[in-house]
């Protein structure tokens, strides 16, 4: 099924320009010279992505992108303009009025990346936000397809998550929310390049980054989507530590979710036990003695607890 992008520019060439580039048989290209003819076009189509010229007689493209935010919030919107107004740009995309903002002449390269992931993070959220049980597990091993070494990793981390959370016997929607998360908790990986997760071998510092950023895209999927807070919990906060020297936020003890808690735990034992491209999986008990000497470090010694208590009784 194609995406539509709509593109809103005054000069007609540039409108050639951006279809014949963007144009694929997933993405429809709708073209507008007026602001005002793409404020007639918003109101009757669902559009995944707005690419708008800034400096347009009788509309800014600013005060154009405000305007279709209020119309249509989940698509993505990007600001191109010749002239290189940073200021504005940081200030309307600390807002949430601009995705991206692009100066004129363009990178080819850049801006299809930059629009095809856009499409791409637009579909994801539209399907997570209308999405029953089954088809946000089929979401998750979709996501899955980009990195080989995990495959089944959000189904065995959903298994063991839910296993604590019924141990502490969290009611049942907090434990039907912790298995959506687990299921959707890499979701921001869609915007890491394949190249980086399947890397055979360490990471460099640079690409380190990159990968750790997923869990703040993550947490814009979420939000688009309109997630329940629980499972935004989770894909924004699994990465953090106990002892806050976690990331996004560096957040320790409680103020990480409890959720977040439960899935970080079963996160990094489905990790270690199973090969990734940087390293061989570990035995189960040498997994096991890694999560114990981590509690109250990386982990909540509960939950710890609580899970050990859980892999003794398998064994």
């Amino acid at each position: 099924m194609s995406s539509y992008v709509l593109c809103v520019d005054d000069d007609i060439n540039v409108l050639n320009s951006l279809e014949r580039l963007l144009m694929t048989e997933s993405v429809h290209v709708l073209k507008c010279t007026s602001p005002f003819d793409a404020i007639s076009v918003l109101e009757k189509t669902p559009v995944a992505v707005i690419i708008s010229d800034n400096y347009m007689p009788f509309m800014k493209g600013l005060e154009f992108l405000q305007k279709a935010r209020d119309i249509q919030p989940d698509s993505f919107r990007i600001l191109i303009t010749a002239y290189a107004d940073f200021d504005t740009a940081i200030e309307s995309i600390n807002k949430g009025e601009v995705y991206r903002f692009v100066s004129k002449p363009w990178n080819n390269d850049d801006l299809v990346n930059m629009v095809h992931e856009a499409v791409q993070r637009y579909g994801i959220a539209q399907a997570m936000k209308r999405a029953d049980e089954a088809a946000l597990f089929s979401l998750a091993q979709a996501i899955e397809l980009k990195d080989k070494y995990t495959k089944g990793h959000c189904d065995r981390v959903a298994e063991y998550a839910t296993k604590i959370a019924s141990a502490m016997e969290l009611s049942e929607e907090w434990i039907k929310n912790i298995r959506h998360g687990s299921w959707l908790h890499d979701c921001g990986k869609i915007g890491v390049p394949e190249s980086i997760l399947n890397f055979n071998g360490p990471l460099s510092a640079e690409n380190k980054k990159i990968v750790e950023k997923h869990s703040r895209w993550g947490a814009e999927l979420a939000q688009l989507a309109q997630l329940p807070h629980p499972i935004a919990n989770i894909i924004t906060y699994h990465h953090e530590r106990f002892d806050g020297t976690g990331y996004p936020s560096r957040l320790r003890d409680e103020n990480i979710p409890l959720e977040a808690r439960i899935v970080a735990v079963a996160d990094a034992y489905d990790a270690m036990t199973t090969d990734r491209p940087y390293r061989s999986k570990i035995p189960h008990e040498e997994a096991y003695k890694i999560l114990s000497e981590e509690k109250g470090k990386a982990f909540d010694p509960e939950i710890i607890d609580t899970f050990l208590s859980i892999l003794d009784k398998r064994t």
